[in-house]
């Protein structure tokens, strides 16, 4: 009953195969082997983009803050919602990475930014060389509330920050839960919906460790190869990487993944909806449920042997709080989490309510 996160979570049986696979015998080094070249052909296919570059890296937050280096000068400003994981749980990398770069957090129910928030601030930047300058936006998908944003709604907040100049980022470390819960296109929710540059996440849905910053606009590629050099980020031994993401993409697999982890992410949301006192801060969209709890059973859960952490957020509904009497819970499910994983804590949770 380890609901801690999609982290704890070994490789999916695929993925290590590919590795098995992938190791035997010499290939050349440093992204020259043949696997990694068919990463380009494999991703143009997924996102229906002939222009598209792609970058393996080995970890989400690498492919967040270098991409966002390769698209906010050191004197320029990055917009996120103000829970975003680059704004809080990064260690500063984006910061370090762009040499100096900003962060500035924006409003938003559950993890959302606010579209007139958003459209707010751009109009009210100064324009003077003692502020910074917004050059980017990013926006989580999954967001820190495992909410989605829809096409439409990517749409909007991207062309708002193309007016006024501004790249788009997506921080996809759950793209997969994302695309499986919305049903759409890859493409769809990013580069025909304004996105530049994605960091394609899977390491949180099978693999061991492995990403991908996906770049659609040419232009901005120009000087990621040698900040993925610089970062330490150009494994010399990149087929290791490259075999992960073929194995996660073949047959459609990533996807299968994540809609397991979707399916039992909804189906603890129902269940603990079900049990009187406890109620859902947001609705269950992806992999990710936010419960209320009675204090008393957050306890006797843990007591139980549940492994959940406990949680906070400004973005909240209109309205909702935290009593004192309460407790606010994230619970995550993945690849691996079984219907029998899932009815075990809600038979625990049932029993000390």
């Amino acid at each position: 009953m380890n609901f801690a996160s999609d982290n704890v979570t070994g490789a999916s049986a695929p993925i290590l195969d590919a590795l098995v696979r992938a190791n035997a015998g010499p290939m050349p080094a440093y992204g020259a082997d043949p696997l990694t070249a068919g990463l380009r052909d494999r991703f143009r296919a997924l996102f229906d983009h002939p222009d598209l570059v792609i970058f393996p890296v080995a970890t989400g937050t690498a492919a967040n803050a270098i991409a966002l280096a390769a698209m906010v000068p050191p004197y320029g400003l990055c917009l996120c919602h103000e829970e975003a994981h680059v704004m809080g749980d990064e260690c500063g990398a984006p910061e370090f990475f762009t040499h100096g770069a900003k962060l500035a957090g924006l409003p938003g129910t559950g993890s959302k930014i606010d579209p007139a928030a958003l459209e707010a601030t751009l109009a009210a930047m100064p324009r003077h060389v003692k502020q910074m300058p917004a050059r980017a936006l990013t926006l989580s998908q999954a967001t820190e509330s495992g909410l989605v944003y829809g096409p439409d709604e990517v749409a909007r907040l991207s062309g708002l920050a193309h007016r006024h100049g501004l790249a788009v980022h997506m921080d996809g470390a759950r793209f997969a839960n994302a695309v499986a819960a919305l049903g759409c296109s890859p493409a769809e929710v990013t580069w025909r919906a304004g996105v530049d540059i994605l960091s394609f996440g899977a390491s949180k849905n099978g693999a061991l460790a492995a990403e991908a910053i996906v770049v659609f606009r040419p232009d901005l590629a120009e000087t990621i190869e040698y900040r993925r050099k610089r970062a330490g980020h150009l494994l010399s031994k990149g087929r290791l990487l490259a075999a992960q993401l073929h194995a996660y993409l073949e047959g459609d697999h990533w996807l299968a993944n994540a809609a397991n982890a979707n399916r039992m992410a909804a189906r603890l949301g129902r269940g603990l909806a079900a049990i009187p006192g406890v109620r859902l801060a947001w609705p269950v969209a992806a992999n990710e449920v936010f419960p209320i709890l009675p204090a008393h059973l957050e306890r006797g859960l843990k007591e139980g042997g549940a492994v959940f952490y406990g949680w906070h957020s400004t973005s909240l509904p209109p309205g909702e709080a935290v009593r004192e009497d309460e407790r606010f819970a994230r619970l995550i499910t993945a690849f691996s989490t079984t219907e029998a994983e899932v009815d075990a804590f809600l038979a625990l949770a049932r029993a000390r309510a």
